[in-house]
């Protein structure tokens, strides 16, 4: 993120009192689970990098379309001109959630994962690819059939457009190159200079995607003002479930590409050739990328949480996390055996996603014992970015790992960490659990047994 944006979304929540906001309503926010311990109590989901919970408003919004599901584009009936008109309008409240360009294409995916393996399908020939190692896997690995440089880990915002303008410097200047960049980490939740690697990007004569994944459910993007290429995000990182995903931007070389699939709907007309073969006009619209019947429902309830998010209010969502994430940071502070894990230091922007190791804990026991003892549920593991959290950890970046899987017992020393993350309907309780059940267990241990249950940690019944 730019540092001009980090100043503009300051100046806007400057005035808000986030001790005042309230946090948007979100299914199972009155769950209870059991405690190992004993009793119940009101589940704390702290794990919205992995999966955000869905808003009540997109919920609703879905509950009521589904009556009318009809299948889109080819039907003559009401309900499936219906579910068309509502498709294609989504489609229009994503380009104007993301600020799109005029000219730009919206193409409706699975996920971001989706969405980059859709752009690495579509790149030229001979096209470069710059990605840095701090990337989640699905941005770092969809490039395999390109030609690929992986950029080393950057301590500092500014060491980052210097280190991919001095790989850009070196490049072939003549063969198309693509930049892809993470908005905001998914394992530090620091923000990056996108605008500052786009301009980079630009004056070297790359293109450049942006993987919002983590960005877009915490701050306003702007793909105008930032100035990217494409942008790609997950509905359900975006309070919205149902397995639907966008990648956005420009549409030459999504048009110029072989369909991602090839089937109904990307076709525009197919005949039969006398030596028995098939031709085929492909669409020239998003529809060219979305083959087979399209997930309906997910792309109503994007547009749906988009339409909530903006509604709400960026300024107040951004104060309401900060004031979030200054409770955790602050609380675990006051623990000399957390570490929190960072590439751009305490004072470096960021989103609610916060990971940590803590002196004489295996992260997996740790994060079992916080949800076992006090009904908290956080990620631990490598975060599917096993070359950025290894770097952060002291180990050699090419190291593998599993995600997700302790790789010691409990106890042992493991290379893994513990990820906290929150967002719009996280309420304070659910931080203040958090940091009182950190302060707790560091400081008597943990009351029940565990042991490891393939591959995991899980209390000893």
């Amino acid at each position: 993120m730019s540092a001009s944006l980090n100043a503009a979304v300051a100046t806007a929540t400057a005035a808000v009192d986030p001790a005042c906001a309230e946090p948007l309503a979100v299914l199972g926010r009155d769950v209870t689970v059991p405690l190992v311990t004993g009793g119940e109590v009101t589940y704390a989901a702290l794990d919205y990098a992995a999966s955000a919970p869905a808003l009540q408003r997109v919920w609703d919004d879905v509950a009521a379309y589904a009556p009318y599901y009809g299948s889109v584009h080819r039907g003559a009936g009401y309900l499936s001109q219906l579910s068309t008109d509502l498709f294609e309008q989504s489609r229009v409240t994503v380009a104007e959630f993301l600020d799109c360009r005029p000219t730009d294409q919206v193409v409706f995916t699975r996920s971001t994962t989706d969405s980059l393996n859709l752009l690495a399908a579509v790149l030229p020939a001979d096209c470069q690819v710059f990605v840095f190692e701090t990337e989640h896997h699905a941005s770092l690995l969809p490039w395999a059939d390109a030609r690929v440089t992986y950029l080393n880990a950057p301590r500092t915002p500014a060491e980052a457009v210097a280190t991919l303008e001095r790989a850009l410097a070196d490049r072939d200047p003549y063969g198309p190159a693509l930049v892809c960049v993470t908005g905001a980490s998914n394992v530090t939740g620091e923000l990056w200079p996108v605008k500052e690697l786009a301009a980079a990007a630009h004056a070297h004569g790359a293109r450049i995607v942006l993987d919002a994944a983590q960005l877009a459910p915490h701050h306003p993007v702007s793909v105008q003002e930032l100035d990217v290429d494409w942008v790609a995000f997950s509905g359900h990182k975006l309070y919205a479930p149902f397995g639907s995903g966008v990648l956005a931007g420009r549409a030459d070389w999504l048009q110029e590409a072989e369909p991602y699939l090839a089937g109904g709907g990307a076709s525009r007309k197919v005949a039969r050739r006398e030596d028995g073969g098939v031709d085929v006009e492909w669409h020239t619209t998003a529809a060219r990328h979305e083959a087979g019947s399209p997930n309906v429902i997910g792309v109503y309830s994007i547009a749906s949480a988009c339409k909530a998010l903006t509604e709400a209010g960026f300024e107040h969502l951004v104060a309401r996390e900060r004031h979030l994430i200054a409770k955790v940071r602050e609380g675990l502070a006051e623990v000399p055996a957390v570490r929190i894990l960072s590439l751009f230091g305490d004072d470096a922007p960021r989103v609610g996603v916060i990971s940590f190791v803590v002196d004489g804990w295996n992260s997996s026991h740790f994060a079992a014992a916080l949800s076992a003892e006090y009904g908290i549920g956080v990620r631990d593991g490598l975060f599917c970015a096993h070359p950025l959290v290894r770097t952060l950890l002291g180990s050699e970046p090419q190291a593998q790992g599993e995600c997700g899987a302790p790789e010691a017992a409990p106890g042992e020393r493991s290379l893994n960490a513990i990820r906290v993350s929150f967002g719009a309907g996280t309420p304070d309780e659910h931080v203040e659990r958090f940091v009182r059940a950190v302060k707790e267990l560091v400081a008597d241990g943990a009351k029940w047994q565990y042991r490891t249950e393939e591959g995991r940690c899980v209390p000893a019944v």
